[in-house]
């Protein structure tokens, strides 16, 4: 039993009473179909994997926050929420996903009909008109011939050639499936992180308006200093040369924040021109405490992984598959039916007929075709092999990679923090004695060049961190389960 559909000797066969013909190929059938697939190989390669017991850049208790299916909750941002489970329910590349699902499983069905036996129904009348003297018409007769019947055929698939087919099919669209949470993965974290990088963009402008207004304020200082002589020219150009900057530096960011925001638009599949996003600051988020499990845990928590799994395992019984090819085939076909040269006697006892036949094949010479088709399927085996290892190591390097950078972040962010909070009084301190007339004006334009620049800084080290924290996310493979999950184990 594979799938609710039985194979081999217990598979029932419908029983058909009225002609007799095709229970010896009902026989034959089941025989068949009891010996298929009885020769289907066992030889997987290894894959050789090296797990860690542990993250090198992971806490002492791995597992006390493992992150939860809805992990984009964390941020507490009920616009971000909103926005994700819009992506998740409209955006197209997840629906193109979709459509590759209903593909793969199409495609398996096809891969497993010629495991089932085939049955045709025919029916044909014609009418014929034979001369009995070549030299006149006058001795034509017409005949008439009527013929209703059915025709059966199985391949024995003795050597287990279709049912690989058919397991590599289904393979196929078990990766299928794993790719759409892939692409599902990949749209959530780019919303959130388009989504911060807007925030960003809102908290960059108004921290260059902030500083363009305090420049134009220090200018209209040195400006009152220059007309009563105590300022240079050149001090006031210095000035007016920062104000420019700091006005320079708006459009840049104006086309960032609408950019990030008809990006988001796309996303969501809705139009730009119909689109808002109402935004914020990226300060009022929060970063959610997530902690990675243990290294094992990876392997059923990553669709790409799984995914590359699945396509490992189609690509072996393609092998398998392309080496029974090498085999002979035996193809059963049975004919039945009624034929009679009078409609109404076309079902009498006399009219009946049936055939059957039982045919094997066996390739020969072929120019070396099926051994090509051997090898080429043993190099899409190996191929799919190392993809499969890079897959697994690569998840751990993006586990290790995304706590680094979510441990480094959240130090820098304290340390820029610092920085910020001294070059504000600093700043405060120098447009108070600016204003006294007690300090040299290299040094308050020095002190603004600094507080704006880490001002700016600091909006930006909390942008990295925010994404830091997402790329964790999206290394561990999205949320988790409460309870370990179970996959059903692969056939190598």
């Amino acid at each position: 039993m594979r799938d609710g559909v039985a194979f081999g000797p217990a598979a029932s066969v419908p029983k058909i009473g009225v002609m007799p013909g095709l229970k010896p190929l009902a026989a034959l059938v089941l025989i068949g179909m009891g010996l298929s697939g009885c020769i289907l190989g066992t030889e997987r390669p290894d894959a050789n994997l090296e797990v860690p017991a542990s993250y090198r850049a992971g806490p002492r208790a791995p597992d006390s926050a493992v992150p939860a299916l809805d992990w984009w909750r964390g941020f507490r941002s009920s616009e971000l929420t909103r926005l994700i489970e819009t992506a998740q329910a409209a955006n197209l590349d997840i629906a193109v996903a979709v459509a590759q699902i209903l593909q793969a499983d199409a495609q398996a069905g096809i891969a497993g009909a010629p495991l089932l036996p085939t049955l045709t129904g025919t029916g044909t009348a014609e009418r014929l008109r034979s001369a009995t003297s070549s030299s006149s018409s006058a001795g034509s007769r017409s005949t008439s011939q009527f013929n209703a019947g059915l025709t059966a055929s199985y391949m024995i698939d003795f050597w287990g050639k279709n049912r690989a087919t058919l397991y590599a099919a289904e393979e196929s669209a078990t990766a299928a499936r794993y790719n759409r949470d892939v692409v599902a993965l990949t749209a959530t974290a780019t919303v959130a992180n388009t989504y911060f990088e807007l925030l960003t963009a809102q908290d960059r402008l108004r921290i260059a308006r902030r500083n363009a207004a305090s420049a134009e304020r220090i200018l209209a200082l040195i400006r009152q200093q220059f007309t009563a002589g105590t300022a240079s020219q050149l001090e006031v150009s210095q000035q007016e040369t920062l104000v420019a900057t700091q006005r320079a530096s708006i459009p840049p960011l104006e086309t960032t924040l609408r950019q990030n925001s008809a990006t988001l638009a796309l996303l969501v599949a809705r139009a730009p021109a119909k689109f808002t996003v109402n935004g914020g600051s990226l300060a009022r988020l929060a970063v959610p405490r997530v902690t990675p499990g243990i290294p094992s845990e990876l392997l059923r928590q990553r669709p790409d992984v799984m995914q590359a799994e699945a396509q490992l395992a189609a690509s072996n019984f393609s092998v398998e598959s392309a080496r029974a090819a090498f085999f002979p085939q035996i193809q059963l076909t049975a004919d039945t039916g009624f034929q009679s040269k009078a409609l109404s006697s076309l079902f009498g006892p006399g009219a009946w007929y049936y055939t059957l036949a039982a045919g094997l094949t066996q390739p020969i010479l072929d120019g070396n075709l099926l051994k090509s088709q051997l090898e080429q399927a043993q190099g899409a085996q190996l191929e799919n092999l190392q993809a499969y290892r890079k897959a697994v190591l690569s998840a751990f390097t993006d586990v290790e990679k995304a706590l680094i950078a979510l441990q480094q972040t959240s130090l820098q962010e304290r340390l820029q923090g610092e920085v910020v909070a001294s070059s504000r009084r600093a700043f405060e301190v120098a447009e108070t004695q600016l204003r006294g007339g007690t300090v040299n004006l290299v040094s308050v334009l020095q002190v603004q060049q600094t507080f704006f620049t880490a001002e700016d800084t600091l909006a930006q080290v909390r942008l990295t961190r925010f994404q830091a924290a997402t790329s964790l996310f999206q290394a561990l493979g999205g949320g988790w389960t409460l309870a370990p999950r179970t996959a059903e184990p692969r056939r190598f």
